[in-house]
């Protein structure tokens, strides 16, 4: 992770020194204490910010000093010549080199006696996140969370500033010129001499100790109760007052408090979270999730994206609309928010997998291929009859022969993606939703192509010829219908013409059909009352014998051969497959991975895809009927 951390604090310039006659001017000098290894509020951040400085890069001791962060060539008031930590402190001292009017008005006020602060900026590396009550050592000083350890930081450019972060540093003016190295600063009883005005010295003491009565009254106030009121109120120099009114406020109890889930909730109440957003029934959920988690989730209920990448990471993460990039590398750098998103978009897929109708399951053979390259299926058709065997003990041997059919498998897939504008729009349910929609475009996929391939008829799979097809007056579906239709299946021969000996198991019909097959199926007695029926038994022969599968893409108008009439029988599929639908490697299931986004796409992309194919295989196993009247 890399965030910009502007740290301010306080610095001295020395004053100008008197030159003896014909003596040239030397350059002034300055000196900094940049940082005193405290906590800090900056902007972005929502909890107190700590540079643990034995992780901070120092990097060149030759640094430019500009002011108010401005790098402009007006800006630039001079340069360090000594960068170091002493005693927990980061200080600095260096050349004023700029003569620009900014640069006089900055060294004017200083001579005047205003104190100018530090702000130096830094680039985040490595940041923990210290939950509320853990206590942590860093600089050589105790705190307890919640805030945020910068544990690896290299640092920027060091800036004068008029006001900082840092109140619990001091700052002097040297009253007169004295060579000031980093030797100097290091030796307190050196830096001590600098300070020559009395009143000076007397007005910093002063300061000094108002400022230990201020944090000594605060620390008081919140009473260890409450650390995050107690940061804030020292670093922004509140007063008593407005410290104990702040300290009220957060005593009042509040039932809508959730920060306790945000310590105690795992990967699956996350999980739960998005997919409560998505609007799952419970009954679902309950599959998925215990009583404990789900009821943790609740209490989850309702948060925006953003917030939702924040509690997982642990961590504040950089404002999006300002630095998107940066929220998306600092969110994704986390092991936990990747895994946990992928989770719930494979949830969502297979939710959305699981609503398209799958009545093909029951009509087609599943299969496993383990790779793309066209595959063969041989059934053996051979007679292996048991024969007599004669005195001699001799066992004839079985004609083999065999029938071969094709299959292959071809990848169907799409990306989607966590995009910039379900970010700011802040929609959790809007990044559920896609996964699901594209799920069932996958199931769709198979769908079409089982029932495409079934009503397009390849070559010539239900026909005369084959035996296994009849239309014409009395193919609507009726008792009488059904029972020439078991006829013609049972009429199918093997390849050296004895019976095939395998019976139908299932019927298939379309939606318009269903109620009508269901009678057949279940009604014990026929009600067929006309003239024509006179003298017909009462009792349905065909009770029980089927299994019904109905399914509304055989009349939809969008396949080529489709028909509101037509009716089939199948043999099980396992035991004589018509159709076949096979899966690379048996997985049957759609497959979501996380993916690096295109460079014209500013999120995080992940795609969905499944390996299948669709053939047609022994035309013996299946009849139909046109369902003419």
């Amino acid at each position: 992770m890399k965030n910009k951390l502007n740290i301010t604090a306080n610095f001295s310039i020395e004053a100008a020194a008197v030159l003896a006659e014909n003596e040239q001017p030397k350059n002034r000098r300055f000196s900094m204490t940049a940082y005193t290894g405290g906590p800090m509020m900056l902007e972005g951040w929502k909890y107190p910010v700590v540079i643990d400085l034995q992780g901070l890069n120092k990097g060149s001791s030759s640094r430019p000093i500009f002011i108010s962060h401005n790098q402009d060539i007006d800006d630039l008031l001079g340069q360090t010549d000594h960068v170091n930590i002493v005693e927990n402190n980061l200080v600095a001292a260096g050349v004023v080199l700029g003569d620009s009017p900014r640069v006089q008005r900055v060294i004017a006020l200083a001579d005047k006696g205003f104190n100018w602060q530090a702000s130096i900026g830094a680039r985040a590396e490595q940041v923990e996140y210290i939950k509320a009550g853990q206590i942590v050592n860093v600089n050589g000083k105790e705190f307890t969370g919640p805030m945020n350890i910068a544990r690896k930081s290299t640092l920027g450019e060091i800036s004068f500033v008029t006001l900082g972060a840092d109140n619990n540093t001091s700052a002097t003016i040297a009253a007169t010129h004295q060579e000031q190295t980093m030797e100097n600063i290091e030796n307190k009883e050196t830096q001590e001499t600098t300070i020559t005005a009395e009143t000076t010295i007397a007005d910093i003491r002063a300061a000094a100790a108002a400022e230990t009565t201020r944090i000594t009254a605060i620390k008081k106030i919140c009473s260890g109760k409450y650390d995050d009121i107690e940061a804030k109120a020292i670093a922004e120099g509140w007063d008593q007052p407005k410290c104990e009114l702040e300290v009220l406020r957060a005593s009042r109890p509040n039932v809508n408090i959730i920060t306790s889930q945000k310590i105690t909730a795992t990967p699956k109440v996350y999980e739960a979270v998005a997919l409560l957003a998505s609007g799952i029934a419970g009954s679902r959920l309950e599959k998925y999730y215990d009583d404990q988690t789900l009821d943790a989730a609740e209490k989850l209920r309702g948060i925006g994206i953003q917030e939702y990448c924040e509690q997982i990471c642990a961590m504040q993460l950089p404002r999006f609309r300002r630095d998107a990039s940066a929220w998306l590398a600092a969110a994704f750098s986390t092991a936990s928010l990747p895994g946990i998103l992928s989770n719930v978009a494979n949830k969502m897929l297979l939710e959305g997998y699981n609503y398209i109708e799958d009545a093909w399951r029951k009509i087609c053979k599943i299969a496993s291929v383990n790779d793309f390259k066209e595959h063969s299926r041989y059934r053996m058709t051979g007679s292996f009859k048991f024969e007599q065997v004669g005195a001699d003990g001799e066992l004839k041997h079985g004609k083999i022969d065999e029938q071969k059919y094709g299959q292959k498998a071809d990848t169907h897939g799409i990306m989607f993606a966590l995009t910039r504008q379900m970010i700011i729009n802040d929609d959790l349910a809007a990044f559920t939703d896609v996964p699901r929609q594209i799920g069932m475009g996958a199931a769709e996929a198979i769908a079409d192509a089982v029932w495409g391939l079934l009503l397009s008829n390849p070559s010539s799979f239900f026909s005369a010829a084959h035996k296994n097809y009849k239309d014409g007056a009395d193919t609507a579906l009726a008792v009488d219908s059904l029972t020439d239709a078991e006829v013609v299946f049972g009429e199918q021969t093997k390849p050296n013409g004895k019976p095939l000996g395998v019976q139908p198991s299932l019927i298939l019909v379309p939606t318009a059909l269903r109620v009508p097959a269901d009678l057949l199926m279940k009604s014990p007695t026929l009600n067929e009352t006309t003239t024509a029926n006179k003298g017909k038994p009462a009792s349905n022969p065909h009770i029980g014998k089927y299994e019904v599968v109905s399914s509304s893409y055989l009349s939809n108008s969008s396949f080529s051969g489709y028909s509101s009439k037509a009716w089939y029988l199948f043999a099980d599929p396992n035991r004589l497959p018509a159709l076949e639908v096979a899966f690379l490697n048996g997985i049957d299931q759609p497959t979501v991975e996380k993916t690096d986004a295109d460079f014209n796409t500013l999120g995080i992309q992940f795609r969905g895809f499944i390996d299948f194919g669709v053939r047609e295989q022994d035309y013996r196993g299946a009849v139909k009927f046109k369902g003419e009247a």
